[in-house]
């Protein structure tokens, strides 16, 4: 065999085998097997543990030697195979450069290992780079564990159809759970688009579902435009709705505007009245009325109640004052009748002289009148004082009437004279032997003397 130059491999070399690495992986945690479990109960089994080896140099000359002619040998469980030769420096050397292209391609198998434990990308593919580094290992120039290297591939191609699997099972679930959750969305939103009146909230959660939609990958493009056509039909029934309802609230609004600037213009005509209850009767009508108009615009609704209520306040303002003089002069009326009415007390004494009481009563009445009102707050008990006096004279009259009364005097002495009458008639007929006429007047008798004396003692206790 001639002789390639110093440090080149033979010409009939076959290309790098598998798919080109890209950046080598940083550092990687060893020992266990990766997987991963099924995303449900119920759905596939675990994805089958594919070991993920780790690259390790390790001593080269137990898997290959270089002859003292340069030929390099790989050193595998059927024996020996010439993979090429080295010229360009010690044996240590070409067998640390050959070490060095089986750990490429170790780490190319790493990551064809890795890939398939991730599930990341297309298992097949997997499979397929994994089957293409198998065929080129007959003849790849490295010097390594290259019959480990090959059940690592062999186990990548036997797994890739079980991962292939099950990944395709996880995605139709994933497609499956993707449809509900759009197909719940979508029915909640056509319920908040047919029937939801409470429209700050409703519009809230119309986009907050729209914000979950848009995280939510994996359905297909006819089902996920038939489910989008839903969702964007519900939103515009709800804004349609929504738009109605606060077109006719601004109509409404500008109704009420307009009563209210009425009402406004009543209420500052007022504002200067003195004729002060019934025109504080008009106001309590006139705020009624300010109530049931309704709320006008929000720019406008503060500015028309401080209008309105800045006339009422003139008014009232004015009538408060006029009180607050009110209220002193009739504080000053109490404590004059206070004092008036504790000094007649004192000397009005119907029982001792009624004539002088009468005439003491009559001058006491006039100062009373003539001094005015009085808080409401005290015109029960001064006026309930007022009449015990009053009553006390009346009592005194009727008593004084009743004990000089004609009449009352007039039927004592007939029921004393027809008893007088009734006990001749029956001294009479015991003359005569009728006893029992006699015991029947006698009867009569004492009842017509018994009323005699209670008519005379009547007039004597008045």
């Amino acid at each position: 065999m001639t002789n390639p130059p110093h440090g080149s491999e033979p010409a009939t070399t076959p290309p790098k085998p598998g798919p080109k690495p890209g950046p080598r992986p940083g550092p990687r945690p060893g020992g266990s097997p990766l997987s991963r479990p099924a995303p449900s109960p119920t759905g596939p089994g675990p994805i089958p543990a594919v070991p993920v080896h780790h690259v390790e140099l390790g001593d080269p000359s137990k898997y290959g030697r270089v002859d003292a002619d340069g030929t390099v040998w790989l050193i595998t469980s059927s024996g020996e195979r010439e993979i090429g030769s080295w010229q360009a420096g010690t044996s240590d050397e070409g067998l640390a450069h050959f070490a060095r292209k089986f750990a490429d391609m170790a780490t190319e198998v790493e990551i064809l290992e890795e890939r398939l434990a991730a599930r990341s990308g297309d298992p097949r593919k997997t499979q397929a780079a994994a089957a293409q580094m198998i065929d080129a290992l007959p003849t790849a120039q490295v010097i390594g564990d290259v019959d480990e290297l090959a059940s690592r591939l062999s186990k990548i191609v036997a797994n890739a159809d079980d991962v292939a699997e099950a990944v395709r099972s996880e995605r139709s679930e994933q497609r499956a759970a993707a449809v509900a959750r759009k197909e719940e969305l979508a029915t909640e939103a056509e319920a908040i688009g047919a029937e939801g009146t409470s429209w700050k909230a409703g519009g809230d959660r119309l986009r907050a579902i729209l914000d979950e939609w848009k995280t939510i990958k994996g359905v297909d493009r006819k089902t996920d435009d038939a489910l989008w056509k839903r969702f964007s039909k519900a939103r515009d029934a709800f804004n349609r709705r929504r738009g109605a309802y606060f077109a006719d609230l601004d109509r409404e609004r500008a109704g009420a505007r307009a009563r209210k600037e009425e009402l406004i213009e009543q209420a500052e005509a007022l504002s200067s009245s003195t004729d002060w209850g019934p025109t504080a009767g008009k106001f309590r009508d006139l705020l009624q009325e300010w109530k049931a108009a309704g709320r006008a615009p929000r720019d406008t609704d503060d500015a028309l109640w401080a209008r309105f209520k800045g006339a009422q306040d003139v008014f009232f303002q004015a009538r408060n004052a006029v009180n607050s003089e009110r209220d002193a002069e009739f504080a000053e009326n109490a404590t004059a009748k206070l004092a008036l009415l504790a000094d007649a007390e004192k000397t009005i004494d119907p029982t001792s002289d009624l004539d002088a009481a009468r005439r003491d009563f009559r001058v006491f009445r006039d100062k009373w009148e003539a001094i005015g009102m009085v808080p409401r707050d005290q015109m029960h008990s001064l006026e309930g004082r007022v009449r015990a006096l009053e009553k006390a004279i009346r009592d005194a009259e009727d008593s004084e009437w009743t004990r000089t009364d004609p009449e009352a005097q007039a039927r004592a002495a007939q029921f004393a004279e027809r008893a007088d009458k009734l006990e001749e008639q029956a001294a009479k007929a015991a003359e005569a032997g009728k006893d029992k006429d006699a015991a029947k007047f006698r009867e009569q008798a004492a009842q017509w003397r018994d009323w005699a004396g209670t008519a005379q003692s009547a007039l004597g206790d008045r």
